[in-house]
C-alpha cells in the first residue's frame, strides 16, 4: 500500500526529495499542493520526472469521498474511504464565528461508551497522522467558497489519546505554516479520560483546547456508561486536567452529555460542583443524540437549560451546546454504520 504524502512533515519530505537528487525547495512546492488537497495532475510546477518517481510509492491523497449528507442547518457529514478500504467520518460545522471540521482518529473506537455509535463494531485500527489530516484538507478544499476551515475538533470516531503519536503529529502538521496554519487555540482535542496521557500531552508542549468527556460526576454513575471508568476514577481525571491547565494556562472543557433521568438531577449539579471546585473550566452540556438500539433519551430542552442555570448558580461556567446535523445521522459513527449495514462497504 502506498504511503500518503500528507503523512510527511516538511523536514521528512525535504529528505525524500533530496534523495531523488532534486533541490530542497521542491519540498515546499509539494507541501503547498498537499495542503490544497491537490492530485498529482495539479502539480504543474513540479517536474513530471519527479512526479513519476513519487507516484510509484506515495499516494497524493489519503482519503476519497464515498458519500455525504447535508443537514438543514448547513452541517455536512462526509464519509471517506481510506487507501486501505476503511470508512471514516468527518463533519463540517458552519458557525457565525468561523467554520469547524470534526475529524476521526481511528477506524471505529475501543472505548465502549454505551451512548456512542462509533464503537458499535469495536476498534479496527489507528489512523495515521496523514489520514487524519487528509479529512481536514479535503473539507477545507470542498468548503473553500464559504471560507474553508479555521477551527479543528478531534471529536469524531476514536479516542485521540489512544492514538497518541498520530494525534501529536497531526496537530503539528495542522498547526504548521505549510499546513492549514490553524493555531493551537483553535484546535480542540476530546478525550474519554486517559490521565497519564493527558499529563504527557502537556509535557510535550501541546497547548490546544483539551476537552474531557466526563458525562457523570461520580465513579458509580460513570461506570454504568463508560468502560474507561473502570480504570480511572473521576478524581484522578480531574487531577490530570488541573495539571494540564497549570502547565498550559489553557482553560479546559468538561463535556457532559445529558441523559434524561440519569445524570441531570439536582444531586448531579452538586456532584459536579464538588469535583470541579477550583478548576478553570467550562462545562459544555450536550443533550444526548439518540443512536440506534439505545433506549437512553435526552431531557427536554426546558430541563436541559434548567440544569445549566443551576450549575451557573453554583458558580460553574456552563452552556448548552447547540446540536448540529442531528437530522442526517449526526452522531459519530451513525453514517458509517448505516452505510455498512446496507452493504455498501464490504471491507470494514
Amino acid at each position: 500500500m502506498k504511503i500518503p504524502l500528507s503523512d510527511f512533515t516538511l523536514d521528512e519530505l525535504t529528505e525524500l526529495i533530496e534523495g531523488y537528487g532534486e533541490p530542497k525547495y521542491r519540498a515546499k512546492q509539494i507541501m503547498r499542493h498537499i495542503a490544497a488537497f491537490d492530485s498529482y495532475a495539479e502539480y504543474t510546477d513540479v517536474p513530471k520526472s519527479l512526479i513519476k518517481k513519487m507516484e510509484e510509492n506515495y499516494a497524493d491523497r489519503a482519503v476519497a469521498e464515498k458519500t455525504r449528507v447535508t443537514a438543514s442547518d448547513g452541517a455536512i457529514r462526509y464519509l471517506f474511504e481510506t487507501l486501505w478500504g476503511d470508512l471514516v467520518e468527518a463533519v463540517f460545522l458552519p458557525h457565525d464565528y468561523g467554520n469547524s471540521v470534526c475529524v476521526s482518529c481511528q477506524v471505529g473506537c475501543g472505548m465502549g461508551c454505551v451512548f456512542c455509535a462509533s464503537g458499535k463494531y469495536g476498534m479496527k485500527r489507528n489512523l495515521s497522522a496523514g489520514e487524519i489530516l487528509a479529512q481536514a484538507l479535503y473539507v477545507a478544499r470542498d468548503r473553500k467558497d464559504v471560507g474553508g476551515v479555521n477551527k479543528l475538533v478531534m471529536m469524531g470516531s476514536g479516542e485521540p489519546l489512544a492514538n497518541y503519536e498520530s494525534t501529536i503529529k497531526f496537530i503539528r502538521l495542522l498547526n504548521a505554516p505549510y499546513g492549514l496554519n490553524i493555531g493551537m487555540r483553535s484546535i480542540s482535542v476530546s478525550t474519554c479520560g486517559l490521565p497519564d496521557v493527558i499529563e504527557r500531552l502537556a509535557d510535550d508542549g501541546i497547548s490546544c483546547t483539551l476537552s474531557l468527556s466526563l458525562h457523570a460526576a461520580t465513579d458509580e454513575k460513570r461506570k454504568k456508561i463508560m468502560r474507561v471508568a473502570e480504570r480511572y476514577s473521576v478524581e484522578r481525571l480531574i487531577s490530570a486536567m488541573r495539571g494540564y491547565f497549570d502547565k498550559t494556562g489553557r482553560r479546559v472543557i468538561i463535556e457532559y452529555i445529558l441523559i434524561d433521568g440519569f445524570n441531570d438531577t439536582d444531586g448531579d449539579v452538586l456532584a459536579l460542583k464538588n469535583i470541579l471546585k477550583g478548576l478553570c473550566c467550562h462545562v459544555n452540556l450536550i443533550p444526548l443524540n439518540p443512536t440506534d438500539g439505545n433506549r437512553m433519551r435526552p431531557p427536554s430542552k426546558k430541563k436541559a437549560y434548567a440544569f445549566c442555570e443551576k450549575l451557573k448558580s453554583e458558580g460553574i461556567s456552563a452552556s448548552v451546546r447547540r446540536s448540529m446535523g442531528s437530522d442526517v445521522a449526526g452522531a459519530c459513527g451513525q453514517l458509517k454504520n448505516r452505510t455498512a449495514e446496507r452493504g455498501l462497504n464490504k471491507t470494514n
